[in-house]
């Protein structure tokens, strides 16, 4: 079968196409082969036979009679004559041949030729195709964004719209910060009350009243208060800096109690001025420690003597300072003995009398 298919392949390529029906072809071009065969082997005899008869009409032609035939040698082959002719048309038979192999040679390389431009041109069409696809996909693609820019586009203006809404009252809100904060320097100037910083969990205001004429504006320290919130809407009023003693523990209570207690606060240290001014002169020459709740002043004055002082409400202008006890080493004294030189004594007259009394 192999070399039934490599005669077809020389004689007809066409019969070894892919396309038809193999088993067929093949069998129709191996009897076609075989018959071929057969046909030129009868040939080769035949033309063998005539040859033969050919030399031997030759030769009975130039004798004379028979007897010649026995008695003269055998002679030469002619030169001429169908061997001639056979040697010709072999000789042609094998040019034709091998032309016919040349051109089978020739038509196979242009039929591979041919094979591989149409498999260049399937793979072409198959890239065209897929070119086709992929740019389709960017046209869809490409309008998908064209529609993204456009709502990106439309999603802009509005937000240009809102932003120029907004800018409108911002610039209204900023006025009214403005007018506020005015407003607001103008309250501080008139409360005297000075806001120092503000946060979400933290408010620190000071305060500054105005001093009594017959106190000077050094006499007066400034009070500063911290107020800070927690979670559940309360708040915490302590004393960061200032006459120590006005607030003992600090202030709490509600967000909505706030201003009332920084008005009390500040009702507080505007009454106690000149109190809480003479304790703070008091603070830089005596041991001395300021209860506000209890309105009592202690007086160390040694490491076991105590003194006690207690100061009535509106001290100095409506109320007096007495002295309260003196206890030594926790116990307290007899104090019957000790006889200011005046009846009615000040803060400072009494932390003088008992600082230099030999009797405690």
């Amino acid at each position: 079968m192999a070399d039934v298919r490599a005669v077809v392949q020389l004689c007809d390529p066409s019969l070894l196409d892919p396309c038809g029906d193999s088993e067929s072809d093949c069998s129709e071009a191996a009897r076609m082969v075989l018959h071929l065969t057969d046909s030129r082997r009868v040939q080769k005899i035949l033309g063998r036979q005539l040859f033969v008869l050919d030399s031997m009409m030759s030769l009975l032609e130039g004798l004379e009679f028979a007897q010649q035939l026995m008695t003269q040698p055998c002679p030469p082959q002619p030169d001429g004559g169908a061997r001639r002719r056979w040697k010709v048309l072999k000789a042609e038979n094998r040019s034709v041949v091998e032309e016919t192999e040349t051109l089978l040679t020739s038509l196979q390389d242009r039929s591979q030729q041919i094979q591989d431009r149409r498999h260049t041109l399937t793979q072409l069409v198959q890239q065209l195709d897929s070119k086709k696809q992929q740019s389709k996909q960017l046209e869809e693609s490409l309008q998908k964004a064209q529609n993204a820019l456009q709502s990106c586009d439309h999603q802009l203006t509005q937000l240009k719209a809102e932003s120029e809404v907004v800018l409108g009252q911002l610039m209204i809100w900023q006025r009214i910060r403005d007018e506020l904060q005015a407003y607001v320097s103008a309250a501080q100037d008139v409360m005297q009350i000075s806001l120092l910083s503000f946060n979400q969990s933290e408010l620190c205001v000071e305060l500054r009243p105005r001093p009594s004429s017959h106190l000077s504006s050094n006499d007066l320290e400034p009070l500063r208060l911290s107020v800070t919130w927690s979670h559940d809407d309360r708040f915490t009023l302590q004393v960061t800096e200032g006459p120590a003693g006005l607030v003992e523990d600090g202030v709490s209570g509600r967000r909505s109690a706030l201003s009332a207690a920084l008005l009390e606060v500040m009702q507080c240290y505007v009454g106690q001025s000149e109190l809480l001014s003479e304790i703070q002169r008091l603070r830089s020459s005596f041991a001395i420690d300021w209860r506000p709740s209890q309105r009592v002043l202690v007086y160390l004055k040694s490491a076991l003597l105590v003194c006690e002082l207690e100061v009535d409400e509106g001290y100095p202008s409506r109320g007096a300072a007495r002295l309260l006890s003196v206890r030594r080493d926790g116990q307290p004294l007899d104090t019957s003995g000790l006889k200011p030189y005046k009846s009615v004594l000040s803060l400072t007259d009494w932390l003088v009398f008992l600082s230099s009394s030999p009797l405690i």
